[in-house]
């Protein structure tokens, strides 16, 4: 491989966006146990790893062309790119698919953090809008978000092999916080723990899950989690 390869060595660029990343999401979902430090680390090493490929080394597109032969002229960092072969065409539809499903991600995250917010004023569960079709939107959100991103536009070696890490990694953080939410509310969770799945609503329910992110409800509340 001796050609070079396309929109690589902006690391300039890649540290601005990994600081950036990384800055909104500890902002917005502020880890204060170790349980919470240990599921954003991941997350961390999911934004450095995706946003160095990405504007820095390429090195997924280098390791395909180094040991398993991919040999193509004009290879793009973009994986898509080089693979299927659609030169910038690829690269525009996957980053227009993948932008498309990170801001569907923020809109369920932010709506989510809404809702609990207000539930948490009334002293109640949440339990209506997002929280009727999944127990955590806000993670639902995430890991949507990450989808479009380290998957759908710029996939990568680190960010597909990382993302079920991460799934992993907040679905044990999800049934620890919900071990004090049962010592609160007792059988009403449980009752909504049987009637409402984790993460992923059920098959039907993702329009509907996409459509209630993006209502507006209530004022400018700052949320709490």
């Amino acid at each position: 491989m001796n050609e070079g390869i396309a929109h690589s060595g902006a690391w300039g660029l890649a540290a601005i966006m990994i600081v950036v990343a990384s800055w909104l999401f500890y902002r917005y979902f502020a880890p204060r146990t170790w349980r919470e430090w240990a599921s954003a680390g991941v997350v961390q090493a999911f934004i450095i790893a995706l946003y160095a490929e990405m504007y820095g080394f390429p090195l997924t597109i280098y390791l395909l062309a180094r040991f398993f032969g991919l040999d193509r002229y004009n290879l793009n960092a973009n994986l898509w790119s080089s693979i299927v072969g659609m030169g910038e065409t690829g690269m525009l539809i996957s980053m227009l698919l993948g932008y498309g499903l990170l801001f569907i991600g923020i809109g369920i995250f932010i709506q989510g953090w809404r809702e609990l917010y207000r539930a948490h004023q009334q002293n109640r569960l949440a339990t209506t809008g997002l929280y009727s079709l999944v127990r955590h939107p806000q993670y639902t959100g995430l890991f949507i978000g990450l989808f479009g991103e380290g998957v759908v536009h710029w996939p990568t070696l680190f960010s597909v092999g990382l993302l079920p890490v991460i799934v992993l990694a907040y679905g044990l953080l999800a049934r620890t916080e919900e071990k004090k939410v049962i010592e609160k509310f007792g059988e009403e969770y449980r009752a909504y723990q049987r009637r409402v799945p984790m993460f992923f609503p059920r098959m039907g329910q993702w329009r509907q899950l996409v459509k209630r992110s993006s209502v507006e409800e209530g004022e400018n509340e700052r949320p709490y989690r």
